[in-house]
C-alpha cells in the first residue's frame, strides 16, 4: 500500500500479505502506542483496518475514472486483538455498477482467533 510520507496511515505501518482481484489481506501490528488500557488494539483502528482493506478491494471493481466511498459499515467486535498482528481479509460479496459489498474478517494472528467480522457497502462514484 502506497501512502504519502507523513500521512497518518504511513505511521500505522499497514502491510500487504495477499493482493488479488477477489481477496486482499493486510496486517497491522499491535504496538504499545496503538493499544487501549487493557492492551488490546484500539477498536477504532480495527475499524480503520477493515475500511482500508474493504475499500482497496472494492476499488478494483470499478471502471476507469470511477472511485468508491464507504456507504455503510457494520462491524461485530468478537474478541480483542491482544498479541497481533491484526490481519484483515477482505473478500468480494458482490461488485455491482453502483454498489459493491465487501466482507472483512479480522484475526489476531498470534492467537489464531477471530476478532471482528464486518460487512461494508461502497458506493461507486463517477468522475467529476
Amino acid at each position: 500500500m502506497q501512502v504519502t510520507p507523513g500521512h497518518l496511515f504511513a505511521q500505522l505501518d499497514f502491510r500487504d500479505v495477499e493482493d488479488s482481484d477477489e481477496r486482499l489481506i493486510i496486517e497491522l501490528d499491535n504496538r504499545p502506542d496503538l493499544v487501549n488500557r487493557r492492551g488490546a488494539l484500539q477498536g477504532g483502528l480495527v475499524a480503520t483496518l477493515i475500511d482500508i482493506a474493504g475499500g482497496r478491494l472494492a476499488d478494483r471493481h470499478v471502471g476507469p475514472g470511477q472511485d468508491v466511498t464507504t456507504a455503510d459499515m457494520t462491524v461485530h467486535f468478537l474478541a480483542p486483538v491482544l498479541e497481533g498482528p491484526a490481519r484483515a481479509e477482505a473478500t468480494v460479496v458482490r461488485a455491482g455498477r453502483r454498489l459493491s459489498i465487501i466482507a472483512v474478517d479480522v484475526t489476531d494472528v498470534a492467537r489464531d482467533r477471530l476478532a471482528a467480522r464486518a460487512t461494508l457497502s461502497f458506493a461507486v462514484l463517477d468522475p467529476r
